[in-house]
């Protein structure tokens, strides 16, 4: 992972933590990898042999969206979980979709995390509050779509 990648992934989920007001000992693991190993992951995980963007691994389900979200002791460490991000399939996406690199993982970070809090997109109206959840993160930090 990069200087910048690093920045930008750390700049992300601090503002997912300020906007859901998780504890300051929420912890979450992010690796970056390559189409082969999430593909592996997706495969193993989700029984879906291609590769994928972003994978979710959640460690606490016991909170919900609607609510804060509740830890059973909050001096110790709540492990919310793990996402994993091709950085292959985040510059793909990011030449398709015309914008940069920066705001694609920036999305992907955001996407993740909230799949980590328990949002998902399953249903066109489930996929509409995440999308303005990601929306609304990836304006705070300027990581915006490039106009054309």
């Amino acid at each position: 992972m990069t200087k910048k990648e690093k920045e930008i992934v750390e700049e992300v989920v601090a503002e997912v933590g300020r906007q859901f007001k998780l504890s300051e000992n929420t912890e979450v693991g992010i690796t970056l990898v390559d189409n082969e190993e999430i593909q592996n992951l997706n495969s193993q995980y989700r029984r879906i042999d291609s590769p994928t963007d972003v994978l979710s691994f959640a460690m606490d389900e016991t909170g919900t969206v609607e609510t804060d979200i509740t830890f059973v002791n909050a001096s110790d460490l709540h492990l919310l979980g793990d996402i994993v991000i091709s950085m292959e399939r985040t510059v793909e996406q990011a030449k398709e979709y015309g914008h940069s690199t920066e705001r694609e993982l920036g999305f992907l970070t955001a996407h993740g995390m909230l799949h980590l809090l328990g949002y998902d997109h399953t249903t066109e109206e489930d996929a509409l509050i995440m999308r303005e959840w990601e929306e609304k993160i990836l304006q705070k930090l300027k990581l915006v779509r490039l106009k054309i």
